[in-house]
């Protein structure tokens, strides 16, 4: 906070909007700035408190007739009385930080025996994001979905909604996708949302820009879950169908509740640098290529990175926010699979194929969202990688041939002697077709391509027992390089990457990957972990150590807790065993995939060896 205040007074800033960190809702950070005589854009520090901590807000809410969940939110914090007010309020039940937000500090139990585990993480997470662990328990609400209330307050103690945004989908409990208006709301329960939301602003005094969270179950019931001061990562979904532009610059609001109209449907996709295949596990990199969809008046891209840039530990791993309109929900969810498959990034994992299976899965289409829908339909939404199709590997080993011819005529050009025999790549032979033997690799599978260079300039390869006429050419479009080309007859455009040793080819009917082999002696020590120890599965900080050398486990033991992007992971036991050695204290930083703690060999695994 002093930091930022000291750069305020530096740059003689008049006025600090927080963004979206825990700044934005810190009623201290809020307080400095009005001490300092410089405005917080946001709401009055009254607001901030009375809303922030999460037990106050319920009493209030309750008291300005504001529908609430059934919870515990008192003083008393010891083990034994939370765990009473658990089985009261009965199973399942979350446990929340009392001060939380951005799904900090929040633990689901399911059953009594896993209370205690489940509340000393929540604890430790809550006491290192919000430097306070009082926790409170609440109903946990089965399949419910998450709608949000754009709120608006201005010092002339008037309040508007701009209609709701649905935020169902999530993967720990951080938002993925979102919606406006939400898909299946009758206008009355709209209207009855709206005005729930606008209690709750009066309620506190509310200026600027808000939103009034909701937990809303399958009967369209809702309950008040808690008020966010300040503006939402996914805003621009209901500026999108508002035609509004949401800053708070001190005045009246400009419009009234009738004079707010909802237009159209809006998307917001977040492309996160993560792998949905490990569990979405965040990730770090670079971004060695990166190239987006054009933005237009419906549709909008929030970054924070170019290519070259690197995605680092330190921060959260969201790369950016794309968001498109349209007439309606159907159009709109077009625009955003279209839009989605022009988001090509190379250099680390993302969720974009992630995104667009979601987007594309009938009962998001049907919009059946709740906030269980990854965990339902993970087996299709996580499509296992499949062998690339035969067409696919003649499309690869095209562009990689069409790659070398381009790179050799350049050579020419250079070299001035078209006799070389470097300058020569056309497989050309009097009287004889030429025919090469490459191979190319596909995940883990080596794959042999007959390719026969015609001498019409055409290609003929054979993968197994089938044949392929191929034939095509690349061009250049602002600077990315296409491949179009024909495979039997069936033309194709695709952006044609090549680097290090892996072909990308990116098309609207989705992105493949196939590497070119590298000889054993040339290609990087293996990943596998010594003697079965787990490895770190990201770059971060040791938080704590539950073992030491000499200890028995089983597999699935917690062996330490790490620290990484923002959030705490459980490294557990791969199997059985003894440990030998633990390779990190608590507070050391360890880098993505070395190991952390080494196995005793075991009689088994000597056989093995020997």
């Amino acid at each position: 906070m002093e930091k930022i205040i000291q750069v305020a007074k530096t740059s003689a800033a008049q006025a600090i909007h927080p963004g979206y960190g825990f700044l934005s809702e810190n009623m201290e950070f809020a307080e400095l700035c009005k001490q300092e005589g410089i405005i917080f854009i946001g709401p009055p520090p009254s607001a901030i408190r009375d809303m922030g901590i999460k037990s106050t807000s319920k009493s209030i809410m309750a008291a300005a007739g504001v529908p609430v969940v059934e919870g515990y939110h008192g003083e008393d914090q010891s083990d034994q009385c939370l765990k009473e007010h658990a089985g009261r309020i009965g199973y399942p039940v979350m446990i929340k930080a009392v001060r939380g937000g951005g799904g900090k500090g929040m633990r689901i139990v399911r059953s009594e025996q896993e209370f205690q585990e489940q509340l000393e993480s929540a604890r430790r997470e809550a006491k290192k994001s919000f430097n306070d662990d009082a926790v409170l328990i609440e109903k946990f609400v089965d399949t419910p979905r998450h709608v949000e209330v754009q709120v608006f307050g201005d010092h002339h103690g008037n309040a508007v909604y701009l209609f709701e945004r649905d935020c169902s989908v999530q993967r720990r409990h951080q938002k993925i996708i979102e919606e406006a208006p939400a898909p299946g709301i009758k206008p009355e329960v709209r209207k009855k949302l709206g005005e729930a939301a606008v209690r709750a602003a009066k309620a506190v005094n509310y200026v600027g820009a808000g939103t009034v969270e909701f937990i809303m179950d399958s009967k369209h019931n809702f309950y008040f879950m808690e008020m966010n001061t300040r503006l939402q990562v996914e805003h621009p979904v209901t500026e999108m169908i508002t035609g509004t532009d949401l800053i708070a610059a001190g005045e009246k609001i400009p419009l009234s509740q009738e004079e707010i109209t909802l237009q159209g449907h809006a998307f917001e996709a977040r492309i996160y640098a993560e792998d949905p295949s490990n569990n979405f596990m965040p990730g770090a990199g670079p971004l060695v290529h990166l190239s987006t969809p054009r933005a237009d008046p419906s549709t909008r891209i929030e970054t924070g990175v170019r290519q070259g840039d690197e995605v680092s530990v330190h921060y959260d791993p969201m790369i950016a926010k794309l968001v498109v309109w349209a007439a309606d929900r159907q159009a709109a969810l077009t625009k955003l699979r279209y839009s989605l498959r022009q988001y090509n990034i190379i250099g680390l994992h993302t969720n974009i194929d992630f995104l667009l299976n979601l987007s594309g899965h009938p009962e998001f289409e049907a919009g059946n969202v709740h906030t269980d829908f990854i965990p339902q339909h993970h087996k299709e939404l996580l499509l296992s990688r499949k062998a690339a199709a035969k067409e696919s590997l003649c499309q690869a080993a095209l562009g990689l041939i069409l790659k070398e011819k381009a790179m050799t005529d350049a050579f020419t050009l250079q070299a001035h002697d078209q006799f070389s025999p470097f300058s020569s790549s056309s497989g050309r032979r009097l009287n004889i077709s030429y025919t090469r033997n490459m191979t190319l690799k596909d995940g883990k599978n080596n794959v042999a391509i007959a390719v026969t260079y015609n001498h019409d300039g055409s290609y003929s390869m054979q993968i197994e027992d089938k044949t392929f006429q191929v034939l095509g050419d690349l061009y250049s479009e602002e600077d990315c390089t296409y491949l179009k080309c024909s495979v039997n007859g069936v033309a194709s455009k695709a952006k044609l990457i090549i680097l290090e040793n892996t072909i990308y080819l990116f098309s609207k009917e989705g992105s493949i990957e196939i590497d070119i082999p590298v000889p054993k002696y040339l290609s990087s020590v293996s990943s596998e972990g010594t003697q079965g120890g787990p490895l770190a599965p990201m770059t971060g900080t040791i938080e704590k150590v539950f073992v030491k050398a000499g200890d028995k486990v089983k597999a699935g033991d917690s062996l330490m807790v790490m620290i990484a992007m923002k959030m705490e992971h459980t490294i557990k036991a791969p199997k059985d065993g003894t440990i030998k050695k633990v390779f990190y204290r608590e507070g050391a930083q360890a880098n993505r995939h070395t190991p952390l703690v080494e196995f005793e060999e075991e009689e088994s695994d000597k056989r093995e060896s020997e």
